[in-house]
């Protein structure tokens, strides 16, 4: 009879879904120091992924490299079987993955809002899907929102819209692997130092937000990894089904 329990000398493994770049990749080092083996997801750019990799490895841990785009749920089927073959199982699963575009309401090009709804909603449901059926005993979910589902900025409307779904899907997941000793969270980061964020924006807006925290600063993507190595580790476990605002203390 087969069982999903690992056993006590195996290895946890990471899936880590845009892990090799920005916070994916914070997320992929940090947990890699906290001695999980990670499978670095990436969509296009194998040169980040090889780099994020070989920064794991040059460091004593271990780590793989596999492309997948998190909407296609073939893709991620293949990406989870090939976690399973190279380390045996797969215990944690923090989807990074993500898309951003600006723009009012109004002006908005409805192509665009499809692009960023199959990457952060559909992607979501179909990593956490996944994750539902092959996560290990005591293993963790993490997604990902914004607080600006709560800040509500002009211009994020297809944005924020994508990513109140993963937050309304939270507990409702947690709740559905009950019994499993799994637990199910999402990470909602405020103002964060990545290329993403920065993309098209001035020094003066970028400048407004970073004062916007009570710490008045951005958000590193190391800031960002730690809470998802907490969530993730044994010492997170009881935190189940919740949203975490990451954000230096905005709204």
């Amino acid at each position: 009879m087969t069982t999903n329990q690992p056993t006590p000398t195996a290895v946890r493994v990471a899936v880590v879904t845009g892990g090799s770049r920005g916070i994916g990749r914070a997320v992929s080092l940090e947990l890699a120091r906290d001695d999980l083996a990670v499978v670095v997801n990436y969509a296009r750019d194998v040169a980040a992924a090889e780099d994020t990799v070989a920064a794991i490895t040059a460091a004593g841990g271990r780590a793989i490299s596999t492309q997948a785009d998190v909407a296609d749920e073939h893709a991620v089927a293949a990406l989870f079987d090939r976690a399973e073959q190279e380390f045996g199982g797969v215990d944690v699963v923090v989807n990074c993955a993500g898309r951003l575009a600006l723009s009012p309401i109004a002006d908005l090009d409805l192509a665009v809002l499809d692009a960023v709804h199959r990457t952060n909603t559909r992607g979501t449901f179909v990593v956490a899907q996944q994750a539902a059926r092959r996560l290990r005993a005591g293993g963790s979910f993490v997604g990902f929102s914004t607080s600006v589902v709560g800040t509500q900025f002009p211009g994020y409307g297809a944005y924020v819209a994508s990513k109140a779904a993963i937050e309304s899907i939270t507990l409702i997941l947690a709740r559905e692997l009950r019994a499993r000793d799994i637990t199910v969270n999402t990470i909602a980061p405020g103002p964060t130092a990545t290329d993403l964020f920065l993309e098209g924006k001035t020094p003066e807006q970028i400048g407004r937000l970073a004062n916007t925290p009570p710490l008045e600063r951005l958000g590193t993507p190391e800031d960002i990894a730690q809470v998802a190595a907490f969530l993730t580790s044994p010492a997170g476990h009881w935190v189940n089904g919740q949203v975490l605002r990451a954000n230096g203390g905005m709204v």
